[in-house]
């Protein structure tokens, strides 16, 4: 399937020279995926609701300061191709092109809804991200801001005092309570406002009931209820206490499983690959399967590697964080690290990894032997 037979040629487009303010008015009312943004009549790049909340840049800033690149791609490009770019390139959005023109652009959900009744055979369990991120009641907004920033994610369960889960913030649930006020002045009448703000409990803004899904669960039947109701993930809780949180399934997880292949090498999938410096996504992929060689009993059915820069530099290379995570038949194995520059982050990552690989082919053994000692105690 080509992205033109999915792709719209309806999107939402500003000028490089218009106000910040009018464009959070435009995401506070319109809640688009991603606006384009042009100069001088030529495409110049996107601006995503992520990085608003991202941003500390002032309303009466251009446009053209907040925009960034994003994955460009041909009106015949492969549907799962597409898929992985968005998917690296940390974005629900692309520009589609004609040649050197500006067609139309693509969303995840444009993908997702041409897909949709192929995911009739994927479950949950299959895709689902185990490693959630949550709060409680209590936690205030600005805590909440933060932990959406430094994880790179878009929404987090909340937590009552009990662990069970009451509730959901997103980043469009905050974008109206905090990213509209946050650059405004802070003196005069208004001292404190934007403190006020952000001290607010979640409880205060979090959208309850939640919904949520099962392992069991098909991933069409998640997909369809995403859609629908305009989710970006559901909550997937346990399968005899719904207030249990064990994990999260989003549309970038859904997007990720369509670009898995069948192919002799391991699928390795990068998150803000536009990070990478002095190392490849090549290099990437054989450092891991080195690691994987070491357990041959393993079989990796899905690798994601993700980066995230810090503001910290050191001689102008940024601080970044590195995290492998690795779906086997085994179980997950994961390694995280951090280091200036994407190539000494990936390599403190990988050592973690290894040792965990390593650790749990030493469960594994374990089990194996303690298995056979009871068989032959049974003999006795």
């Amino acid at each position: 399937m080509d992205i033109a037979d999915i792709a719209t040629r309806e999107f939402v487009e500003v000028d490089a020279n218009k106000r910040l303010g009018k464009v959070r008015s435009i995401f506070e009312r319109e809640n688009p995926k991603g606006i384009i943004v042009t100069e001088d009549g030529a495409y110049a790049g996107v601006i995503t609701q992520k990085q608003l909340v991202q941003s500390h840049v002032e309303d009466d800033a251009k446009a053209g300061a907040m925009t960034s690149s994003a994955p460009k791609v041909g009106r015949t490009d492969d549907v799962r191709e597409v898929a992985r770019v968005l998917v690296e390139g940390g974005t629900k959005i692309a520009p589609v092109f004609q040649g050197e023109e500006l067609w139309g652009i693509v969303t995840e959900d444009d993908i997702l809804e041409a897909v949709l009744e192929n995911l009739d055979a994927l479950t949950i369990e299959q895709i689902y991200t185990d490693d959630v991120i949550t709060v409680t009641e209590d936690t205030n907004v600005g805590q909440v801001v933060n932990l959406l920033r430094k994880h790179g994610i878009s929404r987090l369960p909340v937590l009552d005092d009990t662990d069970s889960l009451t509730g959901m913030v997103t980043r469009h649930d905050i974008v109206d309570v905090v990213v509209r006020d946050m650059n405004k002045a802070t003196r005069g009448d208004r001292s404190g406002e934007i403190e006020r703000v952000l001290d607010l409990p979640v409880y205060d803004v979090m959208n309850s009931p939640v919904e949520t899904a099962k392992l069991a669960d098909s991933v069409e039947d998640a997909v369809s209820r995403m859609l629908e109701n305009d989710f970006a993930g559901l909550v997937v809780t346990d399968e005899d206490d719904d207030g249990h949180v064990i994990g999260i399934v989003t549309k970038t997880d859904v997007l990720r499983a369509l670009t898995y292949t069948e192919e002799d090498h391991m699928d390795v999938q990068i998150t803000n690959i536009k990070l990478l410096d002095t190392i490849s996504r090549e290099t990437i992929r054989t450092d891991i399967g080195e690691v994987v060689d070491k357990y041959q009993a393993m079989q990796v059915k899905h690798a994601h590697v993700r980066f995230h820069e810090h503001k910290e530099k050191l001689r102008g290379t940024p601080l970044i964080q590195c995290q492998i995570r690795l779906r086997t038949n085994k179980g997950q194995a994961a390694g995280s690290g951090e280091g200036y520059g994407a190539e000494t982050a990936f390599n403190v990552a990988l050592d973690k990894l290894e040792r965990n690989v390593l650790e749990l082919k030493g469960v594994q053994a374990d089990e194996e032997y303690r298995g056979q000692l009871l068989r032959k105690l049974g003999e006795l």
